[in-house]
């Protein structure tokens, strides 16, 4: 099948949510498949800076993947979120909105923008308008936990990530090549 007949079955809207490893790995998973079928990802990191993230640097080296980490080089945490978090947050929605209309991409992959929305850092119904106001043809992908339920309702495809058991709980930090 040609990458045109691919883009006619494009424009649903998926979501990866839950408090399980694996969300983004899905999403880039999904981007690695998607490119070596001749289509254009573009992935907007809402929470994620490029200092600490392997699929950053690898992104340099796909032509068919542009990777735009938008988030503080930090964590933020619940209830310590500052004024450039806000503006980071606002900044990262308008570029996955400007990808969406482009033209040039059959998937945008919005990663972490269900935490952003959980932590107030933006408003839900700024993500509702720009899901249900999306062109056809674009296939969308929300990552993150805390999926709204105003999203989950507009979704085509829901998978929830549950976590049964982490090396986190043992005291094992993220490591790099594997969570990070």
């Amino acid at each position: 099948m040609s990458s045109d007949d691919l883009r006619e079955h494009l424009g649903l809207v998926q979501i990866y949510t839950g408090n399980g490893k694996g969300k983004t790995t899905a999403a880039l998973g999904l981007a690695l498949r998607a490119i070596g079928n001749d289509l254009k990802v573009a992935m907007v990191q809402f929470m994620k800076s490029d200092q600490y993230y392997g699929e950053y640097h690898i992104s340099k080296t796909l032509p068919n993947l542009l990777l735009l980490p938008m988030g503080r080089d930090c964590l933020v945490y619940e209830g310590k979120a500052k004024q450039e978090d806000y503006d980071a947050a606002e900044a990262a929605l308008a570029k996955s909105k400007e990808l969406l209309h482009s033209g040039e991409y059959d998937i945008v992959i919005m990663d972490e923008v269900n935490v952003t929305i959980h932590m107030g850092l933006i408003g839900v119904d700024k993500v509702v308008d720009v899901v249900k106001n999306r062109p056809p043809r674009v296939e969308m992908v929300l990552t993150g936990r805390y999926a709204p339920q105003e999203l989950l309702d507009l979704a085509d495809l829901v998978t929830e990530m549950k976590m049964i058991k982490h090396p986190y709980e043992k005291g094992v930090p993220a490591r790099d090549g594997i969570e990070r």
